[in-house]
């Protein structure tokens, strides 16, 4: 047998900006003219979120006066190409050959790049496309949402639904860049602005206790989408983000271990189940609920704690609830398939990730399924004694 260690090194670029198609920010500009070869100028084929097309009606105007007026560089080889953003993008399979397609028509090649404006899943399905063309071309990401900004953007996975499974199919590839450009958050409906804060929550929970505390001390703030506090959240989750990818030594998933995912067992099977009604950062805030609420039931987590976490989501906006999770087949939960789901996800081994303590956690194999139970009860009877508050009122 010929064995070799083949060390691989990656830099990951997260840069962060206030309008970054405005002709004097050069933050594209300068990260492809460093990679550029010699003196040449790189083409540049730009995917477009339908839906940030739709509520930034003068964008696709803007990326191309900002290409004009640095085509010493930068190469738009055609008008931004609008696709179907939303999670039912990546349900559609007719869209990554589109992608390819566009890519093919326009020789786009491993030199070239592709920049993807838009939400979470947008940038999962454009981020697919273009790590399985050519087997990979450098992808400079642009998440316009909290949620991506702070979290999913900045990360290295892509990927599609398929067999009515969330990312079923997909890649591990390292962005050439992330550009996080905070002027998109200010035409984000107040919902998807908060879907980003969960995360945020989640992640300090997991390794930031500091970040935790100065997200409980600026709760109200977050709540009211104050521009300073939810800037401010964003660029230290999606610095905990990086840390942790860069830092744990399995940004791939080998193991079987994916921290980053507290709360998510539940919150995949919420957003499939409610055929994605309940939005990702909505089923996250459930998700990390239910497992706050198991962890105080099997004695892993003080009551305390737990109301307090639970009291600051609640602040920052979201409801800890959903009739959803009321559903049965065959007399069982449907919720409780998520945990098989997630297993078979993580390759057989199911490795869940509870928080002990605040910047703590203790990932564990199993999980009782009479004290999941009880957490689901207690949240019903916490949500059913609040609606009962607001008709007295």
């Amino acid at each position: 047998m010929i064995q070799r260690a083949i060390p691989i090194h990656f830099q990951h670029r997260v840069a962060f900006t206030h309008g970054a198609f405005d002709a004097k920010n050069h933050t594209l500009r300068d990260l492809v003219a460093d990679a550029r070869a010699l003196d040449n100028s790189s083409k540049i084929l730009v995917l477009l979120d339908s839906g940030v097309a739709e509520t930034s009606p003068t964008l696709a105007g803007q990326i191309t006066r900002y290409f004009a007026a640095h085509a010493d560089t930068l190469t738009l080889v055609t008008d931004p190409l609008i696709i179907q953003g939303g999670e039912p993008c990546k349900n559609n399979w007719s869209l990554v050959e589109k992608i390819w397609q566009a890519i093919e028509f326009f020789k786009i090649c491993r030199h070239s790049y592709i920049i993807a404006i838009g939400g979470g899943a947008f940038l999962d399905l454009a981020g697919f496309g273009a790590a399985t063309a050519h087997r990979g071309i450098r992808l400079i990401r642009m998440p316009t949402t909290t949620l991506s900004q702070g979290d999913g953007g900045v990360g290295v996975k892509n990927g599609v639904n398929y067999f009515g499974k969330k990312n079923w199919i997909g890649t591990f590839s390292v962005p050439f860049a992330v550009v996080n450009d905070l002027e998109f958050l200010s035409s984000l409906p107040p919902h998807a602005c908060r879907d980003g804060i969960i995360e945020a929550i989640k992640v300090s929970l997991i390794r930031d206790r500091d970040f935790y505390h100065y997200l409980l001390a600026n709760g109200a703030a977050l709540g009211r989408l104050e521009t300073r506090s939810l800037e401010t959240a964003i660029r230290r989750s999606a610095e905990n983000h990086v840390e942790h990818i860069a830092t744990s030594g399995d940004p791939f998933e080998y193991g079987s271990a994916r921290p980053l995912d507290f709360g998510h067992w539940v919150a995949h099977k919420l957003e499939q189940i409610s055929q994605f009604r309940v939005s990702h950062g909505e089923a996250v805030a459930i998700g990390m609920a239910v497992d706050l609420l198991y962890s105080v039931e099997i004695g892993l987590l003080d009551r305390t704690t737990a109301e307090q976490i639970l009291g600051l989501i609640e602040t920052v906006g979201f409801t800890l609830w959903s009739d959803e999770l009321d559903r049965e087949e065959r007399g069982r939960p449907v919720i409780l398939s998520g945990l098989e789901e997630f297993r078979e996800h993580l390759g057989g081994r199911l490795t869940i990730t509870l928080i002990p303590a605040i910047g703590e956690k203790l990932e564990v194999h199993e999980m009782d399924e009479r004290a999941i139970l009880k957490a689901l009860g207690e949240l019903r009877a916490r949500a059913e004694t609040r609606a009962a508050l607001r008709s007295d009122r």
